[in-house]
């Protein structure tokens, strides 16, 4: 028997026996990724539970940021809220990991 043929009867069996040839993720991996995704759903409810105390104060409208209104379409980009919001959590998270 040659050595491909080897590799193939041998890929046979252990798919037969239900062993699988694809690597699997472990379970710390499947953890971090539970977490991440939940923390992830946490910051877009916040986001948008603050949305209108945050509009009330001008966030989101902003000399700096972007708006162009054509016919029907209107494409607004926050330029100057994003730089703002990102310092404003560069800073918190740089006061939390001290």
């Amino acid at each position: 028997m040659s050595a491909t043929t080897h590799v193939h009867v041998k890929a046979a069996a252990d798919l037969l026996i239900g062993q699988s040839l694809l690597p699997t993720f472990s379970m710390k991996v499947s953890k971090d990724m539970q977490r991440f995704l939940i923390g992830l759903g946490l910051v877009i409810l916040l986001a948008g539970l603050a949305w209108p105390l945050l509009a009330r104060i001008g966030l989101g409208r902003l000399p700096g940021d972007i708006l162009i209104q054509r016919g029907g379409t209107t494409f607004y980009f926050p330029l100057v809220t994003c730089i703002i919001v990102s310092i404003a959590l560069s800073t918190v998270f740089w006061l939390l990991n001290r």
